[in-house]
């Protein structure tokens, strides 16, 4: 295996294990946080889509993810599945 291989494996495994979608973070959302809040603890939304000032937004992925529904960017729900 080259040097080149070993560096991207290690970086690979080294982004997953610092993923925000996680139990820890999930467990510091709240209702009424503010938008800005809760993408400074979770980084930029995988997905998001809404209209007439609601809003919802996904991070993560099919495996794991964090679901957080925004009334006038603030939040009224959430949930999340696969998360460790």
């Amino acid at each position: 295996m080259s040097l080149r291989s070993v560096a991207v494996l290690v970086a690979c495994v080294l982004l997953a294990a610092c993923s925000k979608i996680n139990q820890e973070n999930y467990s510091k959302l709240k209702a009424g946080m503010a938008k800005s809040e809760v993408e400074s603890l979770l980084g930029s939304p995988t997905e998001c889509s809404g209209a007439i000032g609601l809003t919802s937004c996904t991070w993560g992925d099919e495996k794991a993810f964090i679901s957080v529904q925004f009334a006038a960017d603030k939040v009224m729900l959430f949930s999340g599945q696969g998360l460790k």
